[in-house]
C-alpha cells in the first residue's frame, strides 16, 4: 500500500475519492502541518512508499511548465545562528529523494517577489513550494522510501498567487494522469 500525500485540498481536485492502492492523506499547507500530519499517518501504518503531489512555483524560469520529479529539498526561510539563509541550526541543509530530477526550496511564505526568487536561486533550487523538505525528512526519519511529483502551477513571482488560484486544477488534471500512468491506476 501506497500513501499519496498532498497538502491543499485544491490540488486533489482532479483525483477520484478512492484510488485502488493507495491511502490519501491531506496534510494542510505549511511545515508543521505536513510535518505532523505525514508522522502520524506513518507511524499508524506501514507504507510500501510515499508519493507526494502538488503544485510549485518555478524560480525564475530555472525549469519549464510539466510535471517535475524532485531529487532534492532544501529550505528557503531558514538561517543558522552565524546567519547563513538555507542552513538550519538542528536539521540537514539539504535532503535528497534518491531519485534524478530537480531541488525544490521550502519555505513558509507564498513566494511571489523577485528578491526572494533570487534569494532562492542562490540556493540552487529550481522549483519552490511550502512542504517538501519536511515530507522527505520526515519519510526518511520514518524508513519509509518517498518520490515527489511536482506540477508548475505559476512562476515564483509577482502575481504568483493569482496564477496558482486560476492553474491548480489543471495542475490536479495532469497530476493524476502522471499517477494513472506511473502506478497503473
Amino acid at each position: 500500500m501506497r500513501l499519496l500525500v498532498v497538502a491543499h485540498r485544491d490540488e486533489l481536485v482532479g483525483f477520484p475519492a478512492v484510488i485502488p492502492g493507495f491511502d490519501i492523506l491531506l496534510t494542510g499547507p505549511g511545515k508543521v502541518l505536513a510535518a505532523h500530519e505525514l508522522t502520524r499517518a506513518l507511524d499508524r501504518t506501514a507504507y510500501d512508499e510515499v508519493v507526494v503531489v502538488g503544485t510549485a512555483g518555478a524560480v525564475a524560469g530555472a525549469v519549464g511548465p510539466g510535471i517535475h520529479q524532485i531529487a532534492a529539498a532544501v529550505q528557503h526561510d531558514v538561517f543558522d545562528l552565524a546567519g547563513v539563509r538555507g542552513r538550519h541550526i538542528s536539521m540537514p541543509e539539504r535532503v535528497e529523494t534518491g531519485a534524478a530530477g530537480v531541488t525544490i526550496a521550502t519555505g513558509d511564505v507564498f513566494v511571489d517577489d523577485a528578491d526572494s526568487v533570487a534569494l532562492i536561486r542562490s540556493l540552487g533550487a529550481e522549483l519552490v513550494d511550502m512542504e517538501t523538505f519536511v515530507y522527505i525528512w520526515v519519510a526518511q526519519r520514518m524508513g519509509v522510501p518517498i518520490r515527489v511529483l511536482k506540477a508548475v502551477s505559476d512562476d515564483a513571482q509577482d502575481g504568483a498567487t493569482t496564477g496558482w488560484d486560476e492553474a491548480v486544477a489543471a495542475c490536479s488534471a495532469a497530476l493524476y494522469a502522471r499517477i494513472r500512468e506511473d502506478y497503473g491506476v
